[in-house]
């Protein structure tokens, strides 16, 4: 039994350190600066440029389209559509549920593979709450630059588990680990029968040993709020855990709304 426990152990530990070295390596998450975007592939980045505004991002909405890619919807409508990407689990996600419930706010789970081997049913409440469960890979690793064998085995093995688990198959939605990305595997997720999601709204807030104030939290994700945004938040943030309930009734005071991704795609 001690023998299982640590290995036990070891592999969350395996899946802690690449989720934590993809994302300090792939920091343009929360890229403010007015500087042009130079690239529309490698990590995916913002330019927030004007408050209350959609930010210019590495690829346009109509170049991401060919793809069945999104990071945003283009509308004037004060809709918002809540995602949570999920490397593990360190007791924030009851609390995230409880505040999406108490909203009605139905959101979409991006998981890994130690996430639901060690955290199944968290996700059984995701989806008996309405939630979607999307495909973060299996282990979060940099797939921009794989050929189709690699990334189908990164996308299969998490379907397949998913399906072992949940007794049902897993939703085509896919989220690109470390917000890393290439025209070629956009291309081959659209093969694969996958729509890929990347996102509008976001801060830093992923590494639980350098949490962000809760003004420091209100001041990026309620100035950067804008019409269609897709919000990324962390499922390991202690912040978000503690904010997330006024945090939604003030976008909601703001006249926003929130939408589940299907409504996005129409699927």
């Amino acid at each position: 039994m001690n023998k299982e426990k640590k290995s036990l152990a070891k592999i969350v530990l395996i899946f802690v350190v690449a989720f934590f070295a993809g994302h300090f390596a792939a920091r343009a998450v929360d890229v403010a600066g007015t500087s042009a975007i130079q690239s529309s592939e490698g990590n995916w980045g913002l330019s927030f440029r004007e408050e209350g505004k959609l930010p210019v991002a590495n690829a346009s909405m109509e170049e991401l389209a060919k793809y069945d890619a999104y990071y945003a919807k283009d509308t004037e409508d004060k809709v918002l559509y809540l995602t949570f990407d999920c490397g593990y689990e360190n007791g924030n996600t009851p609390a995230i549920l409880d505040a999406l419930k108490k909203h009605n706010a139905k959101a979409t789970f991006f998981i890994v593979g130690n996430y639901l081997s060690t955290s199944p049913e968290l996700v059984k409440r995701m989806v008996a709450e309405g939630h979607i469960v999307g495909n973060h890979s299996y282990h979060h690793p940099d797939m921009s630059a794989m050929d189709k064998e690699a990334f189908s085995k990164e996308l299969g093995e998490l379907e397949t588990l998913y399906e072992q688990t949940m007794g049902e198959p897993m939703k085509k939605y896919y989220r690109p680990p470390q917000g890393k990305y290439s025209e070629n595997n956009l291309k081959i997720a659209k093969e694969l029968g996958y729509k890929t999601f990347f996102w509008s709204l976001a801060y830093v807030d992923w590494d639980p040993d350098n949490q962000p104030s809760h003004e420091e939290a209100f001041d990026k994700l309620l100035k950067r709020v804008h019409p269609g945004a897709i919000v990324l938040l962390h499922n390991t943030s202690k912040t978000n855990r503690e904010i997330l309930d006024e945090l939604l009734t003030k976008w909601e005071e703001m006249g926003y709304t929130f939408r589940s991704l299907e409504e996005l795609t129409g699927a």
